[in-house]
C-alpha cells in the first residue's frame, strides 16, 4: 500500500488541529506539523494525536512549506499538504490509498476539490466551485514556488484530477478573518510589485507543472485583472462573481463573502499599492524599503537554511492519554 505523509503548517490552531489530524491520521504513515511559535496548545494537541511536531520561524507559506518538504526527505510514497483549518471528508479520506495506488509512474501530482465554508455555509457559487488544488504529490517530485502569496506546489511530472473533497472551514471570528486578510493584502502587494520588476524574480507557473486552474487564474490575474484601473477593478471583480457567476445564490453568507473577499480585500490591495508607491516617491527610497515601512514585511528577507536539528515536541502523558481515548472511541 502506498505511504502517505501529511504536512500541516500551524500557528495558534488549537481550535482546528485535532479535527484536521483526526480526519487523516488513519490513512497516513506519518503526519508532520511545522509550527511557527504557537502560544496556545496547538503543538501539544498535535503531538498527542501522533504527529511529529517541529518548530521553524515564520517568513511566508512558501518557505514554511519547503521546510516541511525538506524535513520529509527520504520518505517514499506521497506527500499531502493540508491546512490546519481544513479536513478531508470521511469518504475522501477512505479513498486516498486506492486513488494513489492506481496512478501510473508518470503522474507526479493529484489535485483535489476544495470546499469553502463561510459563516457556517458552504459557498458554491460566484466562481468558487469547483476549486482545484494540487495537494498530493510524489515524495521527491514537488516543491512550493517562492511567492509571498498565492503560492502553488510545482511538480516534475503529470498532474491529474481526483474526486477527493477537502473542506476549508475556519472557526475563528470575522475580526480574525479581516486581520488575516489585511496581512494577505500586504503579501499580495509584494508579489504584484515583484511581477512588475520592482522587487525581484517572480516565478511563472505557466512554465511549470501545476493544476490547470492555478495556471489559468494566474494568467487572468496578471494579464487581465491587473491591467484594469486600480480602484475600479475590485468592483468589476465583485460584479463578475456576485452577479455574472450567481454568487447571490448562496444567500446572506454568500453576500458577505463576496463583499469581503471579492471587493473589500481587492480594494485593500489597490490602496496598499498606491500607499507604497506614494511613500517611495515622497521619501525617495526604494520600493522595497517603502514596502517594509508600510507593511512591516521585508521583501528582501533571505530564506534561512533548514534548522538542524529541528526541535521536536513530545506529547505529555495527558495528551497521550487523550490520543488513546480518541482511538478507543473511533
Amino acid at each position: 500500500m502506498t505511504e502517505i505523509h501529511a504536512i500541516i503548517l500551524t500557528l495558534d490552531e488549537e481550535k482546528h488541529i485535532a479535527r484536521c489530524i483526526e480526519s487523516i491520521r488513519a490513512h497516513c504513515a506519518s503526519i508532520l506539523v511545522v509550527d511557527s511559535g504557537s502560544k496556545d496548545r496547538t503543538r501539544e494537541i498535535a503531538a498527542g494525536l501522533g504527529a511529529e511536531v517541529i518548530e521553524n520561524p515564520w517568513i511566508n507559506y512558501a518557505t514554511q512549506t519547503n521546510k516541511a518538504i525538506s524535513a520529509c526527505a527520504g520518505k517514499t510514497g506521497w506527500l499531502m499538504r493540508i491546512d490546519a483549518d481544513e479536513y478531508l471528508t470521511p469518504e475522501s479520506a477512505a479513498g486516498l490509498h486506492d486513488l494513489l495506488d492506481r496512478q501510473p509512474r508518470d503522474v507526479a501530482g493529484v489535485v483535489v476539490r476544495r470546499q469553502i465554508v463561510f459563516l457556517g455555509r458552504r459557498i458554491r457559487w460566484g466562481a468558487i466551485e469547483p476549486s482545484w488544488q494540487l495537494r498530493l504529490w510524489r515524495a521527491g517530485q514537488g516543491s512550493c514556488e517562492q511567492r509571498w502569496m498565492d503560492e502553488h506546489i510545482i511538480v516534475s511530472g503529470k498532474v491529474v484530477r481526483s474526486t477527493i473533497d477537502l473542506v476549508d472551514e475556519n472557526l475563528n471570528s470575522l475580526d480574525w478573518w479581516t486581520s488575516k486578510h489585511n496581512r494577505y493584502a500586504s503579501r499580495e502587494v509584494i508579489d504584484i510589485l515583484a511581477s512588475r520588476g520592482l522587487l525581484g524574480e517572480n516565478m511563472d507557473i505557466q512554465r511549470h507543472s501545476a493544476s490547470w486552474q492555478a495556471k489559468l487564474k494566474r494568467f487572468v490575474k496578471e494579464r487581465v485583472y491587473e491591467k484594469l484601473p486600480g480602484g475600479v477593478r475590485p468592483l468589476f471583480f465583485f460584479l463578475y462573481r456576485y452577479v455574472a457567476r450567481l454568487g447571490f445564490l448562496d444567500g446572506k453568507q454568500g453576500y458577505y463573502f463576496h463583499i469581503l473577499q471579492g471587493f473589500w480585500y481587492r480594494t485593500l490591495i489597490d490602496a496598499k499599492l498606491d500607499e507604497i508607491m506614494a511613500l517611495a516617491k515622497r521619501r525617495g527610497v526604494p520600493v522595497s524599503e517603502a514596502v517594509r515601512l508600510a507593511t512591516g514585511f521585508d521583501p528582501n528577507v533571505a530564506v534561512p537554511a533548514p534548522a538542524s536539528p529541528m526541535p521536536r515536541i513530545v506529547a505529555s502523558d495527558g495528551e497521550r492519554g487523550r490520543e488513546r481515548a480518541i482511538a478507543h472511541q473511533s
